[in-house]
């Protein structure tokens, strides 16, 4: 394929002990973290009761989301973008399918509604006021690599910026014996044509990406969205290049430059 070019104009970042990208970069850096670190993000851009009813996924997706847009001066409502959730919410995921084995008639309707995998998209839409396109994804292991994909062809063939949220939960009750992945983590990043801020160049090559080994990448391994922590332990690092799994034998490889 082709080279795809982006800028990283605004970063988003939340996992349990990091709430935000500054946090998350001073822990790659030298391994300090935060005193009294939320146990949870925090929403602001729902509403108060909405705020406290969202579910873990849809409360981490916003947080980050939010935080890249405002890093970036960009608004939220302008911006087409893309959501990348290797499970979505698990833990609602397996409510669904216990209540629908053993009693049917209790389904939740708020939890059914928070079930589709578009629902994080759904709700940032809805805070936001956005009109513009919105893309869910999920790929596996691949899921945040054909994200960025996702994004960085959107700008290069009709967007002049794009946000791109990826996230996912911890794997309980039955599921978790098939799915593993532990705590909470969501990133964003707002990608643009040109600006200032590190600049990604992004091409598929063969082969199975190198494991991530860096800070970030140790810390949180147990989450189902760890395989995007080698391009942030990269950014916080200041390194030149980074690498994505991106499907069977195929990886993303990233040449990262200015930061």
């Amino acid at each position: 394929m082709s080279t795809l070019s982006a800028t990283v104009a605004g970063i988003g970042f939340w996992s349990d002990g990091l709430p935000d990208w500054a946090a998350a970069r001073a822990f790659a850096r030298d391994g300090g973290l935060p005193a009294n670190a939320p146990a949870k993000p925090s929403p602001h851009l729902l509403a108060p009761n909405e705020r406290r009813r969202a579910p873990p996924s849809v409360a981490v997706a916003l947080d980050v989301a939010l935080a890249a847009c405002q890093g970036a001066g960009r608004d939220p409502a302008s911006l087409p973008s893309v959501f990348a959730s290797t499970h979505g919410d698990l833990g609602i995921t397996d409510y669904m399918c216990a209540t629908l084995a053993d009693t049917p008639t209790d389904i939740s309707p708020t939890k059914f509604h928070n079930s589709v995998h578009n629902a994080a998209a759904g709700y940032w839409t809805i805070g936001s006021g956005c009109m513009r396109t919105t893309t869910a994804i999920s790929a596996y292991r691949a899921t945040f690599a054909q994200g960025l994909l996702e994004a960085m062809t959107q700008l290069a063939t009709d967007a002049d910026a794009v946000l791109l949220v990826a996230y996912d939960t911890t794997a309980t009750g039955l599921l978790g014996t098939v799915t593993h992945s532990e705590g909470l983590l969501g990133a964003a990043l707002v990608l643009a044509r040109d600006g200032a801020g590190p600049r990604l160049s992004a091409t598929l090559r063969d082969g199975d990406a190198p494991v991530a080994d860096g800070p970030l990448a140790r810390r949180l391994q147990a989450n189902a969205m760890a395989p995007m922590l080698a391009l942030f332990d990269a950014l916080a690092a200041g390194a030149a290049s980074a690498s994505l799994p991106a499907g069977a034998h195929r990886q993303l490889a990233l040449d990262i430059a200015g930061v």
